[in-house]
């Protein structure tokens, strides 16, 4: 009996000492599936489709909002990347050699902050200048410039955040940020083969099921999903495994360098077992520049310009830029939840 009663002792004191369910996050269980798209709309960088195996992880149920990264800086005193000047001896090192040094004020702490066009001119949407301001004073505290703030924009997520910032975040609240890999086997839901993190159809039912571009890009924002910029984070339905904002809303930081051949590389090397990306960023158009994994497209995509807001797409992205439609969520490694 005395024995017995020792072994329950044990098993009740595991059970008690092991870690509870991560506060806001989900966990998706291990599992195989197709990454990458040879779809109608996709582009050259989400192919080839290759079969993946992951193992289970947490991730956040949403992205990091603007009130959780409040926490974080007044806790640790942190200065995002927007917040700082600009050093220019690590710009350089992303410019071609011989690029002049930029004048004194171009070099002031600032963002890029989305400016809608306002001529009635036909805009180049291969022209991304054409709606992007470099703003001196714009940061997460002030998302639209300086006289902006987050009052009403607590539940949002925060935005103008570089990878280095997300990454700082996620050290601090003991987590990580997500292999691209996980990212897409978490936003596809458990549905494979499908367009949408919901399906084929982006409007089951007329209904808008994430936050994007509803109008003319980039001139005009209808609004008609109820949101003209970033809206609070879960204000659409959830996937299958119940994470909100994996397609739209903002882009999020992955943990992986970019490349545009990355899935054939790993198909060719065989990586098909959580894969965690090139050792190194490399892209043709950018060749001097530290780039990171974005997925999951933002508010500005619209089908006409890009449908990022599908699970296989993905795009390289400084790893020093803040942006009004990049933020990010946290990813953990095990142990799984104990079964009840």
């Amino acid at each position: 009996m005395i024995e017995r009663l020792i072994v329950l002792a044990l098993v009740v004191s595991s059970v008690s000492a092991a870690e509870p369910t991560p506060a806001g996050m989900a966990w998706i269980p291990d599992g195989t599936f197709t990454m990458g798209s040879s779809q109608p709309g996709s582009r050259p960088d989400e192919k080839p489709e290759i079969p993946v195996s992951i193992d289970g992880f947490w991730i956040d149920t949403a992205p990091v909002t603007n009130a959780q990264f409040r926490k974080f800086a007044a806790a640790t005193g942190y200065q995002t990347t927007a917040e700082q000047p600009v050093n220019w001896e690590e710009l350089k090192r992303q410019l071609p050699p011989g690029t002049p040094r930029p004048p004194a004020e171009a070099l002031l702490p600032g963002s890029l902050v989305f400016t809608p066009p306002t001529g009635k001119q036909p805009v180049n949407l291969g022209a991304m200048e054409q709606w992007w301001t470099w703003t001196h004073g714009a940061s997460w505290r002030n998302p639209d410039g300086p006289g902006s703030d987050l009052k009403g924009r607590e539940d949002h997520p925060v935005v103008h955040v570089s990878w280095d910032d997300a990454t700082a975040y996620a050290k601090w609240a003991g987590k990580r940020l997500p292999t691209e890999a996980e990212w897409e086997y978490a936003a596809r839901g458990g549905l494979e083969g499908k367009r949408f993190a919901w399906g084929d159809d982006f409007k089951p039912g007329g209904k808008f099921m994430t936050n994007t571009w509803t109008g003319k890009f980039p001139s005009h924002n209808s609004a008609e999903d109820g949101f003209p910029a970033t809206s609070p984070v879960r204000s659409f339905p959830a996937n299958g495994y119940g994470l909100f904002d994996m397609g739209g809303n903002v882009w999020n930081w992955c943990m992986d360098w970019y490349r545009p051949d990355t899935l054939a590389r790993n198909k060719l090397a065989n990586a098909c077992h959580n894969p965690s990306g090139p050792p190194e960023s490399y892209s043709p158009g950018r060749p001097h520049q530290k780039e990171r994994v974005t997925k999951g497209g933002s508010f500005l995509c619209h089908v006409d310009y890009c449908e990022s807001y599908r699970p296989s797409a993905r795009r390289g992205t400084a790893q020093d830029t803040g942006m009004s439609h990049i933020g990010f969520r946290c990813a953990l490694s095990g142990p799984a939840p104990i079964s009840p």
